[in-house]
């Protein structure tokens, strides 16, 4: 059990800053990216394809392709499924922006639907009032590893691409995310459960998807000294290096995830007796990733705002991170769509989230000392010595 207290010690800030979530990489992803370059697979090779080998294997798909980044993965799967200008995709406004901004970048229009207040995830009902005959296709995100509500979704009959950044180890409802709908998109950036530094992964058990990303993510010469090309495509593929990190991170799943878990345990027994601070739901019927610990912040009950506490806690020395700002409210969006509807479960969520150090990186004392100096930030704002 990680302790949460220090009775033996008088409390202190730590003496160096505690990342909210670094990398955990080791030596064996060092030694796989020599030997990578060594090999002189700078591109796309043999470690890219093995990693589609495994990762399909993993999430029991029957496609996986590897590409440059999360946001690639979205962006191409949009266009494999024929979202273009004129069409309109369902999406929520509590994820990173990149989100919305791939359905910007195929030409078709984001409209946002608000969320549900127990876990932030898109609200199917709010999503049921915004389908029309537009609507192409519906883009939910599984918000710091809890899967979204998806039964709903997908009975629309419309296209349904998974935002699955956070999920790589997530089930819904006994099934693993990553074949359960049109295309679902993975990122290997450098803090995911994951973590290659960059790049992305789709997968899809349709074949007509399979097939059209695999045109869209790489433009191949063909074969001879002449050649073709089928459609305009991307330059969206990874190179070997990054697979090779990506590997060794498969290989680290499962006890990266016991160490994350046991972080969370204790966060949750602290955070339940601390007024107004409350982490968000995490659905018993599925499989959390873990990939972070969201607290909300009450101002009426802790005493202070969400930026107060994160201000505090730097002073502490302790980095938290904020996920996420609703996106409909940024200037790109706001000026580009300035009769947006409010959204007020996700515009209030966007005050009060504040994401706490997790990463199998940290150590149980780094927990300790963040778990800590919540505890004395919520005594002093709150007056509460809980």
């Amino acid at each position: 059990m990680l302790r949460t207290a220090r009775p033996s010690r008088s409390p202190r800030t730590r003496d160096s800053f505690l990342s909210f979530q670094p990398p955990a990489i080791g030596e064996e992803e060092i030694a796989a990216a020599a030997e990578t370059l060594r090999s002189g697979w700078l591109t796309t090779g043999p470690n890219a394809a093995e990693l589609e080998r495994r990762f399909a294997e993993y999430v029991g798909a029957k496609h996986t392709l590897a590409v440059s980044s999360g946001t690639a993965a979205m962006h191409l799967s949009l266009l494999a499924l024929g979202v273009g200008p004129g069409d309109e995709v369902i999406t929520t406004p509590i994820t990173w922006p990149a989100t919305a901004n791939v359905i910007v970048h195929t030409g078709a229009t984001p409209v946002f639907a608000d969320v549900r207040a127990s876990d932030l995830n898109l609200d199917p009902e709010h999503v049921a009032s915004l389908v029309g005959p537009r609507t192409k296709a519906i883009l939910p995100v599984h918000l710091a590893g809890q899967p979204a509500d998806l039964d709903p979704l997908w009975a629309f009959g419309l296209a349904v691409v998974e935002d699955a950044a956070h999920a790589v180890e997530s089930e819904y409802r006994g099934r693993k995310i990553g074949a359960l709908s049109d295309a679902t998109c993975f990122s290997l950036y450098a803090t995911k459960s994951v973590a290659a530094g960059e790049g992305g992964i789709i997968a899809t058990d349709r074949d007509d998807v399979a097939a059209a990303v695999d045109n869209l993510r790489v433009m191949r010469r063909g074969h001879g000294s002449l050649y073709d090309i089928a459609v305009p495509g991307y330059k969206a593929n990874l190179s070997d290096v990054l697979a090779a990190i990506a590997l060794c991170q498969l290989d680290k799943l499962e006890r990266h995830r016991e160490i994350r878990l046991r972080h969370v345990e204790a966060y949750d027994a602290v955070v339940a007796g601390l007024t107004g601070i409350e982490p968000l739901a995490r659905d018993p019927r599925d499989v959390h990733a873990l990939h972070l610990y969201v607290v909300r912040i009450d101002p009426g009950r802790a005493g202070a705002t969400r930026d107060e506490y994160q201000r505090a806690l730097a002073e502490e020395r302790i980095g938290t991170s904020i996920h996420f700002l609703p996106v409909h409210r940024l200037s790109a969006y706001r000026d580009r769509f300035p009769t947006q509807p409010a959204l007020p479960v996700a515009e209030r969520a966007g005050g009060e989230v504040l994401s706490l150090p997790l990463s199998p990186a940290h150590s149980d004392d780094d927990i300790a000392d963040a778990i800590d100096a919540l505890r004395r930030v919520h005594a002093r704002f709150s007056g509460d010595d809980a």
